[in-house]
């Protein structure tokens, strides 16, 4: 197995190499399509490591990413048909999927656990949103782009941060409550600190994104729950079809709007890739000592710092094509998701290393 990993980790090597020569010999084509090959060799090389196999899917969405890239035009328009008009049903399918791992019980932990769960979505829809508006203030984005960055800190977070919290070995239970709550309230909150906050760079409609929110979550993750109550037990073969059927809509997404914002990543790309990171590390610090001041417990400290840092960048995606903006305002969330499964992961592996000490 360690041979494979080393196989493939060299096949990445060469293979970035080539393209790195075709890059400087001006033959762009070629130099994608090996980045490709070596990004996909890669993605399979460290799925026999353990500890680096929770990575495969985030270079696979680089490979995706390096794709649109370099081949844009098919994933922006295929004989005459918009590739965009794909986002917000894979959206939904995805909330679906997310709507039938949840259930009643999730929501039953708001009065199990009030302190946590009222602090968690306090900071989630404060902290972010904030640090979204300061980080696009300071790096002086264009408004749309600025927009984005306060999009994505604005939205709720994902299911990926409960995966993040289980091998973190924290809170379970609070994280998916947490992302539950939060989830069911972005129709309220994400409009109206979009208006807040980028209602000077871009016209918010606040009850229309309200609608779009609605369509887009609330109605398929209730399709889900009650797919979960009735029908779950009577149809196993759901729970392994959906999570593939969503790793694609997410990496597909990802891929569109890359394609489709293109030609302003060639242009301020760098920049944003470093506003996202800072975002999302703050978060994850800012949540972390947040709670550490508030004398939560180790545990509910690294959960609530999870959910705070990690955002549904799917979800941000849908609201800025329902926008019209998706090539501008889609942009920021498209690279802030998978940014924050690496440092999620990361994060979470670290933790997972270090025992859970009460705080004197």
């Amino acid at each position: 197995m360690k041979v494979f990993f080393k196989l493939a980790l060299a096949a990445f090597l060469v293979f970035s190499a080539i393209g790195v020569y075709f890059i400087f010999s001006d033959a762009v084509n070629l130099a994608g399509m090996f980045f490709v090959l070596g990004l996909v060799s890669l993605s399979y090389g460290i799925r026999v490591k353990q500890t680096l196999k929770g990575l495969t899917f985030t270079v696979l969405i680089f490979a995706a990413v390096c794709v649109s890239m370099f081949f844009p035009k098919p994933f922006v328009e295929l004989g005459g048909f918009k590739m965009s008009n794909l986002i917000v049903p894979l959206l939904q399918l995805i909330m679906f999927g997310m709507g039938t791992s949840m259930s009643l019980k999730d929501f039953v932990g708001v009065i199990k656990m009030p302190k946590g769960v009222f602090i968690g979505i306090a900071l989630q829809f404060t902290i972010m949103p904030l640090l979204g508006f300061t980080l696009a203030y300071l790096f002086n984005f264009p408004a749309e782009i600025a927009a984005g960055i306060v999009l994505i800190g604005s939205s709720p977070s994902g299911l990926a941060s409960n995966v993040m919290v289980y091998l973190a070995k924290a809170n379970i239970a609070l994280s998916v409550t947490l992302t539950s709550v939060s989830t069911l309230l972005a129709p309220l909150f994400t409009p109206l600190l979009m208006k807040l906050y980028a209602g000077q760079l871009i016209e918010i409609q606040v009850w229309d994104m309200t609608l779009s929110i609605i369509k887009i979550v609330i109605i398929p993750v209730i399709f889900g729950l009650l797919f979960n109550h009735f029908l779950k037990d009577r149809l196993p073969w759901v729970d392994k079809v959906l999570p593939k059927l969503s790793m694609f809509g997410i990496a597909f997404i990802i891929t569109v709007i890359t394609a489709s914002g293109r030609d302003n990543l060639l242009s301020i790309g760098l920049l944003l890739i470093v506003a996202a990171i800072i975002h999302n590390l703050l978060g994850f610090l800012l949540g972390y000592w947040s709670c550490r001041a508030l004398k939560m417990s180790e545990a509910e400290c690294r959960t609530i710092a999870i959910e705070v840092g990690m955002q549904n960048g799917g979800l941000a995606s849908g609201i800025a094509l329902e926008m019209g903006k998706v090539s501008t305002v889609g942009l920021a969330p498209a690279i802030f998701g998978p940014w924050m499964n690496i440092s999620g992961s990361s994060l979470a592996f670290w933790w997972r290393e270090k025992p859970l000490k009460e705080h004197i």
